[in-house]
């Protein structure tokens, strides 16, 4: 908690604002990508201006090293074979964003990137096709050749939505060794070995299962990487599992809903506080967000609350680095808020503030 506190000090001590990106999907007016800059000792944040023009850059990830932001989206030119693409933006000394290039995502309706700790590989979930791809970067960091591309099959008991895989999100360990892929298809978080220096990914490991039905959309580890949550959108619960070295063992399941809710709703985002004591997690229908308590020793979750989010359909969450703050945006009616966040209690308040933006499903605080 001190060293939070210290940083959320510091921040607003040597910081008048932090430039946040905002990546956009095809509702309301969206162009690309917005930047709007967060001041974390008010919790305000200026109305987001277009930085980049780009067709559906819905998600977005910062180079480790370089100032490059890369995206996902809709290519300038449409490839021949109808795939997404992945596009790489120059970070000015402003934060303006300057389009270097882009190729194919070897996958269709990609949703969702990660970049590996070498800065030299781009991991991509495509959710239309399942695919599963690696791109390696330049020494610019911008995407060129594909190195590997897995194709799974299977269903599961949904035929709506589960009538194959859906991969739905990427994420590296820390030791860059594994990627995770929560497939919403196959009911599934998949685990592949990871080679840094070739940028390919090995024979599927043993999964973490999720149940029938459950739909897993997206992770997020404890920063000791220890314990792992798996948000499952058509469920609507949270699976917690122990992990170490590309293992999972299953810990329980929590629900991210009110017992007497009756409405449709689908969950979207999870994320685990830098202090590791609280989970988050949005609910699109009930549109809220799920706040738990966490046991360091066991990784199981207790409720606190459920905090209205501000708008509708909460697609993407970020907690600001103070730990004072979460913006949440809002697809459905293309608004952003700021909510205040007791960083002791886990819980959140009422929205100190509430901005238009089009179609946000993806927030990100620059460095």
């Amino acid at each position: 908690m001190k060293t939070h506190l210290i940083l959320c000090l510091l921040l607003t001590a040597k910081l008048s604002a932090i430039p946040v990106f905002i990546g956009t999907g095809r509702n309301g007016d969206a162009k690309g990508i917005y930047r709007a800059d967060f001041d974390p000792a008010t919790g305000k944040l200026t109305d987001p201006k277009l930085a980049a023009e780009y067709a559906s850059p819905g998600f977005l990830a910062q180079h480790p090293e370089k100032p490059v932001l890369l995206s996902i989206g809709a290519p300038k030119t449409p490839f021949p074979d109808g795939t997404s693409s992945v596009a790489a933006f120059a970070i000015g000394k402003d934060f303006s964003l300057t389009f270097l290039g882009e190729a194919s995502a070897a996958g269709k309706g990609a949703c969702h990137l990660a970049i590996d700790a070498t800065g030299k590989t781009v991991a991509v979930a495509n959710y239309g096709d399942g695919k599963i791809s690696t791109i390696r970067l330049d020494e610019n960091g911008v995407p060129k050749e594909t190195v590997s591309v897995i194709v799974n099959t299977g269903s599961g008991p949904n035929p709506q939505r589960q009538e194959g895989p859906h991969a739905h999100g990427v994420y590296f360990d820390k030791a860059n060794r594994h990627l995770f892929v929560p497939d919403l298809g196959l009911d599934k978080v998949l685990v592949y070995p990871f080679d840094a220096n070739a940028s390919k990914l090995g024979e599927a490991l043993e999964p973490l299962g999720a149940a029938p039905g459950a739909g897993p959309r997206h992770m997020a580890f404890t920063p000791d990487e220890k314990h792992a949550y798996v948000i499952n959108e058509l469920d609507n619960t949270i699976l917690a599992a122990s992990y170490q070295n590309g293992s999972f063992r299953p810990i329980g399941v929590s629900k991210t809903l009110p017992a007497d809710f009756t409405g449709r709703n689908t969950t979207a985002e999870i994320e685990v506080s830098a202090d590791e004591k609280h989970v988050y997690a949005s609910n699109r229908g009930h549109d809220s967000l799920a706040v738990f308590s966490r046991d360091a020793a066991t990784g199981t979750l207790t409720f606190v609350q459920h905090a209205p989010c501000g708008g509708r359909t909460p697609r993407h969450f970020k907690i600001s680095p103070c730990g004072k703050w979460l913006l949440c945006g809002h697809q459905d009616s293309n608004t952003l808020s700021i909510l205040p966040r007791d960083p002791a209690t886990g819980k959140l308040g009422e929205p100190a503030q509430t901005i238009s933006t089009p179609s946000p499903i993806c927030i990100l605080f620059a460095r």
